[in-house]
């Protein structure tokens, strides 16, 4: 089963989360899928920019609890993202949870409809935002990202521009999209690329120092008991054990 649409538009690579009846879950498939499509991408010199976005009302409702991926595996992906020599480009029209704003941190820019939503719920199913914080704490603001990873609440679109987490939020997410893709469209390849480097070289740091505890940390939590209560409550729809 195909995991990741493909379209290409003027330059423009668009990938998409295709497994909808899954809320796009990181799944070991969906991972192993977008980071072969990234390859792809990032070898092809007809792709000037990639847009990396979704089918169905959820963006990502993080890993995949039935099939997570290995934490290095989500290690490498969000790298592969951090890395690639072209601008990854995040368009979002719905709900992002958990794992999946990891890859919103990933991507050099991200927009999103003021119908998205957003929450970091790892907490409150006995785990911690452990690996995706390679990306997200070097570019999003500090304080937001402690009230946000320590509660689990939800927030909106403005929010989360407001804090970093995207770039840009509107009514409409492609006519936000339109003047960015036209201006990457008018750039040198080599400029975005070298530009690029030099914009991801502190985000690139945190994963040389930090991604060997992240990952040891995320694959201790998720063997708990406290997260296989979480999982469990959540996946029979009821408050874990230590609700309040």
């Amino acid at each position: 089963m195909t995991l990741i649409g493909r379209s290409r538009t003027r330059g423009v690579e668009t990938l998409s989360l295709d497994a909808p009846q899954r809320r796009n879950a990181l799944s070991a498939a969906l991972v192993g899928g977008l980071a072969a499509a990234l390859t792809d991408a990032g070898k092809d010199p007809g792709v000037r920019a990639v847009v990396l976005t979704h089918t169905g009302n959820t963006f990502s409702a993080g890993a995949d609890l039935k099939d997570p991926p290995e934490p290095a595996a989500l290690v490498g992906l969000l790298r592969q993202i951090v890395e690639l020599p072209k601008p990854v480009v995040a368009r979002v029209t719905g709900h992002v949870r958990a794992g999946g704003l990891g890859l919103l941190a990933a991507c050099d820019i991200g927009v999103a409809s003021r119908a998205s939503t957003f929450a970091f719920t790892e907490v409150r199913i006995g785990v911690a935002p452990a690996v995706i914080s390679l990306p997200l704490l070097p570019r999003t603001d500090p304080r937001a990202l402690t009230r946000y990873y320590l509660t689990g609440e939800r927030f909106d679109a403005d929010e989360a521009a407001r804090i970093g987490l995207i770039t840009a939020a509107g009514d409409d997410a492609d006519d936000t999209l339109e003047p960015i893709l036209d201006g990457v469209r008018r750039s040198a390849p080599e400029a975005l690329a070298e530009t690029k480097r030099l914009l991801t070289a502190k985000v690139l740091e945190t994963f040389d120092r930090d991604a060997d505890t992240l990952t040891a940390l995320s694959a201790r939590l998720f063997a708990s008991a406290s997260a296989r209560e979480g999982m469990t409550a959540f996946l029979e729809r009821r408050d874990p054990e230590w609700a309040v």
